[in-house]
């Protein structure tokens, strides 16, 4: 792997140089050959079990890594904390993948820093199954996300209460520069640094802002600005429309896991939407639903501002004017972008809507059927993926056929509703024939449900417990044979394999007391 390292040019204030804390017995267990792929590793390297494990526990470094921890700052289900930084994570650089796009490689698990504040910089297997699964799934939804390269135990216990198997988990994204990295700096009034952040994540993420326009003209230092902060809030509106597309419920929308690239970052208290509630939460540490499943655009906007804020002495600093007011103005600029965040996000989420129902176009009668699909889900609990899919499957028939989709009978309500969305497609441009099309697009067969996601992790810890205890079993082919089905069928999420049943069935008890946990 060829390893730069863009980010350490910044300069010493935008991270501490830590080296990964030494593994007593690594041992890969999962390994991404398509994304290694991607990421041009060798093949002589991704076929060598032994030295993977040494290069991502943090045990030997490859060649041209410098490992480093970023520093950063975050507002905390909205309280503001000036320095976290990477506790438990080692950036150890950049690749260029096959598309000759740059990306971050991090191990995330691999031991204090010294933005640890107390932890013990550690990761139980769990959570670092749990981003490598849910990551994979995400991705091959289309969501955009960072995603996982290879998890590696660590052959030692660590401490979550109970003793539980370390491992380290390879994150590679396409930067880790969040809102929180530019807080870190504004917080401090450190202009210059700010100044550095700015360009290097446009120069990173947005290089189109500073190419010249036709009449040769390069854009002011204003024009970057505001640039980078409306493509920014662009990315979050994307990712969020996205999120509730699939019934993705981040659990933890901090400023500081909020990425500039928008991407899905951190995986931590996630979960995936069941049965339909607006308000829904699973994340044990969100108490009062800060973070629910139809809060996530309202908190992502409210990032958006304090990156707004954070961008407010640079646009002060560029206004070269003779004016009194400049604060006022540049607020005004920033204001203007945050708020038109609301309308942006709305024209977004009635295009998705209107996608996953096969409709051809958004106009007042097309809002209504979202809306009242959504009340009725929400009123007789209908599971989300569910019931898109079985439209998606009978949007032919004459009537809704009742399925075990509904948790009791068939709402007769639903049966009124089927027709008027009918009605509505046949006056639409579409034919029955193109909106199905549309619809198998947007609406996915199956999701990494919770329960199965739970039975797979325990099941998970349960095999390399026993590995740990009898040295003879091949941890990385007992583990790849307990999720490799499971992967497989997220893998292709719009279309049904022959194992895809077995991970479409409801839970029990409706994730009535599921709960996620931070995993820290």
């Amino acid at each position: 792997m060829k390893f730069s390292n863009t980010y350490i040019d910044l300069g010493e204030k935008f991270f501490q140089r830590s080296a990964p804390q030494k593994s007593p017995s690594p041992e890969l267990l999962l390994w991404n050959s398509e994304l290694a792929s991607r990421l041009q590793v060798p093949e002589k390297l991704a076929s060598d079990h032994e030295v993977l494990s040494q290069y991502f526990s943090g045990n030997k470094q490859p060649k041209g890594a410098e490992p480093i921890a970023l520093a950063y700052s975050g507002h905390q289900f909205g309280h503001f904390n000036p320095q976290l930084g990477d506790g438990r994570a080692h950036l150890l650089g950049e690749v260029l993948d096959s598309n000759d796009v740059r990306r971050d490689i991090q191990l995330k698990g691999s031991g204090q820093t010294a933005f640890s504040r107390r932890g013990d910089g550690k990761c139980a297997l769990a959570p670092a199954l749990r981003e490598y699964i849910m990551s994979e799934a995400m991705f091959a939804l289309g969501v955009p996300t960072s995603r996982c390269l290879a998890v590696v135990s660590t052959g030692e216990l660590i401490h979550r209460g109970l003793a539980k198997a370390g491992a380290v988990v390879t994150r590679v994204a396409a930067s880790h520069i969040r809102v929180g990295t530019f807080q870190y700096f504004a917080a401090r009034g450190d202009i210059t640094s700010l100044n550095v952040l700015l360009d290097y994540s446009i120069e990173r993420h947005f290089p189109e802002i500073t190419r010249s326009d036709m009449d040769s003209t390069s854009p002011s230092r204003e024009q970057c600005i505001l640039g980078f902060l409306e493509k920014t809030i662009a990315k979050q509106i994307t990712l969020v429309v996205e999120w509730l597309r699939v019934g993705f419920i981040h659990g933890v929308m901090n400023t500081d896991n909020t990425a500039i690239s928008g991407e899905t970052i951190d995986f931590g208290p996630c979960a995936m939407l069941g049965i339909y509630h607006e308000n829904a939460v699973f994340s044990s540490i969100d108490e009062y639903g800060r973070y629910a499943f139809a809060s996530q655009a309202k908190i992502a906007q409210w990032n958006m501002a304090r990156l707004a804020d954070c961008l407010l002495p640079l646009l002060i600093e560029a206004d070269q004017s003779d004016h009194d007011n400049k604060e006022q103005q540049a607020l005004a600029k920033v204001e203007t972008l945050v708020v038109d965040f609301t309308a942006k996000f709305e024209r977004a989420y009635d295009e998705m809507y209107a996608a996953k129902l096969g409709l051809a176009q958004v106009n007042a009668t097309n809002k209504h059927l979202v809306k009242d699909l959504l009340a009725l889900m929400q009123t007789h609990a209908l599971d989300y993926t569910l019931t898109f899919a079985q439209l998606t499957k009978q949007i032919n028939n004459a009537r809704l056929l009742a399925v075990d989709v509904w948790v009791n009978e068939l709402p007769s309500e639903l049966e009124g509703w089927f027709k008027q969305w009918q009605l509505a497609i046949d006056k639409s441009v579409f034919s029955r024939q193109e909106a199905q099309a549309l619809m198998q697009k947007n609406n996915p067969v199956v999701i990494p449900r919770n329960h199965h996601v739970e039975t797979i992790l325990a099941h998970c810890e349960e095999a390399v417990s026993d590995c740990l205890n009898q040295n003879s079993l091949d941890a990385f082919t007992v583990i790849n044979n307990i999720v490799s089905e499971f992967l497989q069928v997220l893998c292709s999420p719009y279309q049904e394999l022959e194992a895809t049943k077995s991970y479409q069935d409801k839970p029990e008890d409706g994730d009535q007391y599921y709960q996620t946990f931070c995993g820290t």
